[in-house]
């Protein structure tokens, strides 16, 4: 599970969980275990109101952050999946045909309107919208979550200095229902709305702050609220909420259970009674609920996917979900002695010759991913700039002054500054080592990352790889500064088992590669890197946008792997409802089970 924009959330990833939805048995009408869930096919059937569904998270992970503004560490895409279910935002993205769009009946607001030169947006509310304590939903909502990340900017998790909430001179609120957005230039609206507007979420001023205090005070008593993980359920402060879903249960352990929220007014009311997401420590537990019988919307993991004739055998459909996402190594550009390493753009260059994409995707992934060719979904550029070439990788390191001692390991033999050199801060005889830490729970990524040491290891680079559970790597690899004792704790960093970086419609890398940027976790920072996304949020034209990709893609800030499907989804067939986005937005809301004919089974 990989981060996304921090709202959507996700590591973002993230991400929102890999879905599992385990039981409903009495409404299925098949007890867990019993090896066949029902003889409807993929379409028909009845539409029974009630039930309740489990979702699996990712192995090794669990939500741990409630508050809407997330904090960095918290990024992970599903507590940005939990948070969009409690606390509606302005806009969600939604896949419409082949493409995405934010002209989403789900959305809060109105579709805002740009003027005065693409420099004011005019946004409205539709009317209607209430809190779980009947409460009207207004723009004094959304002045306070404006309020809240404008005077606690450094804190939170999706700032990029100049952007939000920087490049907001005014907030303007008409009346109840529509605000006015003055900014400080004229932006691309595609790129504002998808990349700006996309955080924007109402919340509860009457509950949270009723008398409207300093937003320092109140933002550090909400934060201290949702460090407190063990009272999430129990905790007033989130029992007002105005999505869809409210909080029955959480637990340390990373459980947790929602029921529908009775006053929710939106379109999309659910139709079961319970959703409950069900932590799991590896994909293979995951698989043996699974192959029991006892879930309903599961995962397979790619090493099986030769099994998956019969799961359609039991009465499930298989379905892969991709994402519009990349996935990469991360690189710690300020770890004191592997930064100097990895600032030297020809060795990026060679660690990136020595990854066998397409070998990796086909074999280890068995054909369920595919390679990154760059800082955009790998659709929007035309070609890989670094494919896999071990000789290119050995003649690059070999101009640069790196030969092998006795024991076969590269070591520098040419200190230095010059051209030829190895580079500034690297030692004479310094080896070439590094070390990686990567998530864990997953076969497939324990065996990309051996195939990745045995790789390095021919070419005479040791490469030292130990695995944690996601939650501890994202909270390990965040940007940092060379004199933080967190940068001294990782070099590489692999938080990408279903996928890195989830993206908004709009692909554009403020969030990413941009210097300073709340998930650039290895501190990359490059002026024209900078100028380039720059561009993008400014201008409409698409050849910015393929600008940007090209340039950062060659650049190699991270180093760039297989991509894979965000999950290969097994859906019981009498589970409808499921729209498989690839943001990893999830709407269990939408979700039912049918049953065969008015009479029952």
């Amino acid at each position: 599970m990989g981060l996304r924009t921090p709202r959507l959330r996700g590591p973002l990833a993230g991400l929102v969980a890999v879905l599992t939805l385990v039981g409903a048995g009495l409404i299925s009408g098949c007890a867990a275990g019993t090896g066949r869930v029902t003889d409807l096919g993929t379409t028909g059937g009845t539409r029974v109101e009630g039930g309740t569904a489990t979702m699996a998270l990712p192995p090794a992970a669990s939500p741990n952050w409630i508050f809407p503004i997330g904090a960095p560490g918290y990024l992970a895409s599903y507590n940005g999946a939990v948070q969009n279910l409690l606390y509606l935002p302005l806009y969600q993205p939604e896949k419409k045909g082949g493409r995405l769009t934010l002209d989403s009946p789900r959305n809060l607001a109105e579709q805002p309107r740009y003027s005065d030169g693409n420099r004011t947006v005019t946004v409205t509310l539709k009317k209607g919208y209430t809190w779980s304590d009947g409460t009207a939903v207004t723009t004094r909502d959304v002045k306070f979550w404006f309020d809240l990340i404008q005077h606690n900017k450094a804190e939170w998790g999706g700032y990029s200095p100049g952007l939000l909430p920087d490049n907001i001179k005014r907030f303007r609120t008409v009346d109840d229902h529509t605000f006015q957005l003055r900014l400080d230039r004229a932006y691309n609206p595609a790129w504002f709305t998808a990349n700006q507007l996309l955080y924007f979420t109402p919340l509860p001023r009457h509950a949270w702050d009723p008398r409207e205090e300093d937003p320092k005070k109140v933002f550090a008593r909400l934060t201290r609220h949702a460090e407190q993980l063990s009272r999430f359920a129990t905790d007033p402060l989130w029992k007002t909420v105005n999505g869809p879903w409210r909080i029955e249960k959480w637990t340390t352990s990373g459980q947790v259970a929602l029921v529908p929220n009775r006053r929710y007014s939106g379109p999309d009311r659910p139709h079961l009674d319970r959703v409950v997401l069900k932590p799991f420590t590896t994909a293979d537990s995951e698989f043996n609920v699974l192959r029991s019988g006892g879930v309903d919307y599961g995962y397979i993991p790619p090493s099986v996917m030769a099994q998956s004739k019969d799961f359609r055998e039991l009465g499930y459909r298989v379905d892969p979900w991709e994402g519009w996402a990349i996935t990469y190594l991360v690189l710690n550009f300020n770890h004191p002695t592997a930064g100097p390493l990895l600032r030297q753009s020809y060795l990026r260059q060679a660690l990136q010759h020595l990854i066998d994409q397409r070998a990796i995707s086909d074999v280890i992934w068995h054909g369920t991913a595919e390679p990154t060719r760059g800082p955009v979904p790998a659709s929007l550029l035309a070609e890989d700039p670094f494919p896999h070439d071990p000789a290119k990788a050995a003649r690059l390191l070999a101009a640069h002054g790196w030969t092998a001692d006795g024991e076969g390991r590269l070591r520098c033999r040419r200190p230095g500054t010059g051209p030829d050199d190895c580079g500034k801060g690297i030692e004479d005889g310094q080896r070439l080592r590094l070390s990686l830490l990567s998530q864990s729970g997953s076969t497939e990524t324990s065996n990309m990352m051996q195939e990745i040491k045995s790789s390095y290891d021919k070419a005479g680079i040791t490469l030292d790889v130990r695995q944690q559970p996601l939650n501890t790597v994202l909270g390990t690899t965040v940007p940092c500064t060379p004199a933080q004792r967190l940068c001294r704790e990782w070099q590489l960093g692999f938080f990408g088992t279903a996928g890195s970086w989830y993206f908004p419609p709009d692909p554009s890398g403020e969030q990413l590669f941009a210097t300073g940027a709340p998930s650039n976790m290895g501190n990359w920072s490059d002026p024209r890197t900078d100028k380039l996304i720059k561009a993008t949020e400014y201008s409409g034209d698409p050849s910015a946008m393929r600008r940007y990709g090209e340039y950062v893609a060659r650049r190699v800030p991270v180093l760039w792997t297989p991509n894979p499907a965000y999950q290969v989804s097994v859906i019981r067939n009498d589970l409808r409802g499921v729209d498989q986005n690839p943001t990893l937005s999830i709407s269990p809301q939408d979700w039912y089970f049918v049953r065969k004919g008015a009479e029952g089974r």
